[in-house]
């Protein structure tokens, strides 16, 4: 028995609706679908740390959310983990005919066009069609911005957004209770689209912000020991001042 024929006897197993797991046979696609995406973000950690041991444990992780859901597909009659991997192989090679079939020349550009082609084939009806809603809030905001611009609603150079980001301030400052949530959106929203038109992946430039503060967090409450709770607000700056300089 190979590997993955292995783990997917053990969904089979677990679905079972008789002597299946409890938890695993009454499962829907919606149920697991945050656990998905949490593995996906924890495989994306492990490669952040470069810990390839925890690497391949969340790879699996990830791994047996595919062979969930196509299993459960399977049980509703929808379509089973060889369709999605023959789906996938097709689409790989539909997308690279410059390695797979008669095309000279290929490379990104050749890519988006077919998938351009592929959205027109499915009908998709608007420009924002099928930029999934899954997606980090950082992550869907580049892309929504990025298909926009393809039709040319975008602006001319990085200044635009910069005075977007002005005036979402201001608006922010004039905002009430109850839209102040909605204008701190579109202040981050702007934000993400200057990060764009600077060539900075908005979603990793947050994920090094985030190190970056747990790691000088972490060596202020090292260097403080117990006493670093009770410092006021000036120790605890005046020690995050020291880590900075030193690099932290």
């Amino acid at each position: 028995m190979s590997a993955i024929q292995r783990l997917l006897s053990i969904m089979v197993r677990l679905r079972d609706p008789e002597a299946g797991c409890e938890w695993d046979k009454v499962q829907t696609f919606a149920s697991i679908a945050p656990y998905t995406i949490e593995e996906a973000h924890e495989v994306a950690d492990a490669i952040g740390r470069g810990d390839m041991d925890e690497l391949r444990e969340e790879l699996g992780d990830l791994l047996l959310q595919v062979v969930f859901h196509a299993q459960i597909a399977k049980d509703i009659g929808a379509f089973d983990f060889d369709d999605v991997v023959a789906a996938i192989s097709d689409k790989m090679e539909r997308r690279h005919p410059h390695i797979f079939g008669d095309v000279a020349e290929g490379g990104h550009h050749l890519w988006e066009q077919i998938k351009a082609e592929e959205r027109k084939a499915k009908a998709a009806q608007g420009t924002l069609d099928g930029v999934a809603l899954g997606l980090p809030a950082l992550m869907r905001a580049e892309k929504l911005q990025k298909r926009a611009a393809r039709v040319g609603f975008d602006w001319p150079d990085a200044a635009g957004p910069r005075a977007k980001i002005d005036e979402e301030l201001q608006e922010i400052a004039d905002a009430s209770p109850d839209t102040l949530e909605e204008e701190v959106g579109d202040l981050l929203f702007a934000v993400t689209n200057w990060a764009r038109h600077l060539n900075v992946d908005a979603e990793a430039a947050l994920r090094g912000a985030n190190a970056k503060f747990e790691r000088r967090f972490r060596a202020m409450e090292s260097e403080a020991g117990e006493s670093f709770v009770a410092l006021d607000l000036e120790g605890k700056e005046a020690l995050w001042q020291a880590v900075k300089r030193r690099g932290g």
